[in-house]
């Protein structure tokens, strides 16, 4: 009775001493000052219900737009049967989007492993290169971006992110372009696999050029080595192709996906030639292609095709480039990208435009390095939008 009293008196004291405790977010980002809690097309709205125009579509992931009534409907209708079941079992929902996705990306024949991300995408993609050939060294380009899993970070080139036990030293960073480098690793013929971004995020809108591309593609098949292109963020339409590397007229071995694949819905997805044979037990996943994650991303290609998306980022972005280009402001130093992946190269800290943007316009964009905006709307931007952007960022530039 006593310990019980004892037992007690300790659990009232920590409660008491405790109360205004609670768990916080590890503070990982640095975050504006707004709560967004709804969405629509190319725009959100605060809590104070506040409208934003969106041209960061959450880091490039929403493709058909906020809140799609489509969208909405088909993952609905899949929650109201059966959200998850085990990959242990058929799901005909992961054949359809395997026909679908490779009707529409022109990649019929390949295979598709999904998974649940962009780093896992690249992690798998790694693997499946070095099981092949058995190698372990890998080219990856300068300021490249793969991810924060363990082979991902590795590849991307920011000594920041990689961690202490990450750092194995199987890559080499090269410059973009610069073909008669990559050449002489190659030739080295110890090369696992070469992982590429046709277009470069994060490392700020740098495109690879058709001669460097096609080279490069020779190169690889020369000496056994696998190529890859992450499509993670230039991918899935927003170049204005289905894959940005489409417009450099190459067909990598293996190709990852994510962000627009499913609208928000975390997946991600390898494609794999046909001449890469599965072996049981090499890869795995637990949530990859889930019935939840194959409604998202069904309902996104029905919404490419119903309302020709790729080919709408494609003009769109053609005529934002242009519009953007007419901007006469000594802070724009080069307007570069494809599509609705647009770089605006300023000659000031990127935080001098994007907070007023934010604060002032009401307008979202993304960043890169210090001093661009990454344009990354969703697929379904209207000129009238790209000139209401335009507008508001005359507003922000001509105070500066």
């Amino acid at each position: 009775m006593g310990e019980n009293n004892d037992l007690s008196d300790i659990c009232s004291n920590f409660a008491t001493n405790n109360k205004n405790q609670h768990m916080k977010l590890f503070d990982v980002y640095p975050l504006f000052n707004v709560n967004i809690v709804k969405g629509q097309g190319c725009k959100v709205w605060d809590d104070q219900g506040q409208e934003y125009l969106d041209l960061y579509g959450g880091h490039a992931v929403i493709s058909v737009g906020h809140s799609h009534p489509h969208y909405i409907k088909k993952v609905t209708e899949q929650l109201n049967k059966i959200g998850f079941y085990s990959n242990s079992v058929i799901n005909k929902l992961q054949v359809e989007l395997a026909e679908r996705l490779g009707h529409i990306s022109g990649y019929d024949d390949y295979q598709l492993f999904l998974i649940n991300s962009g780093a896992e995408a690249n992690e798998n993609a790694l693997k499946l290169a070095s099981f092949t050939n058995g190698r372990t060294r890998v080219l990856s380009a300068e300021k490249a971006f793969h991810g924060r899993t363990s082979l991902a970070v590795e590849v991307t080139n920011n000594p920041k992110i990689i961690a202490p036990i990450n750092a194995n030293g199987h890559v080499t960073y090269l410059p973009m372009n610069d073909l008669p480098t990559w050449e002489a690793e190659l030739q080295k013929g110890d090369v696992c696999a070469v992982i590429l971004e046709c277009i470069q995020g994060v490392g700020g809108i740098k495109l690879a050029t058709k001669e460097f591309a096609q080279g490069l593609q020779k190169l690889c098949k020369e000496h056994n080595t696998v190529l890859i292109c992450d499509e993670i963020q230039c991918g899935y339409g927003r170049s204005g192709k289905f894959f940005a590397h489409q417009w450099l007229d190459i067909k990598p071995d293996i190709i990852t996906v994510a962000k627009g694949i499913a609208n928000g819905f975390p997946m991600g997805a390898v494609l794999i030639a046909p001449d890469f044979q599965p072996v049981y037990g090499q890869l795995g996943t637990t949530f990859g292609g889930n019935h939840l994650a194959c409604a998202a991303a069904l309902a996104v290609l029905d919404i490419f095709e119903e309302e020709h998306l790729v080919e709408n980022a494609h003009e769109v972005g053609e005529y934002l480039m242009e519009e953007l280009k007419k901007i006469e402001s000594p802070h724009i130093q080069d307007i570069r990208g494809r599509g609705l992946m647009i770089g605006i190269d300023l000659d000031i800290p990127h935080k001098d435009v994007r907070q007023p943007l934010i604060y002032q316009e009401h307008c979202f964009t993304g960043c890169a390095g210090t001093n661009i905006l990454r344009l990354l709307p969703p697929l379904c931007l209207t000129k009238e939008e790209a000139d209401l952007f335009i507008e508001k960022l005359k507003k922000v530039l001509v105070l500066l």
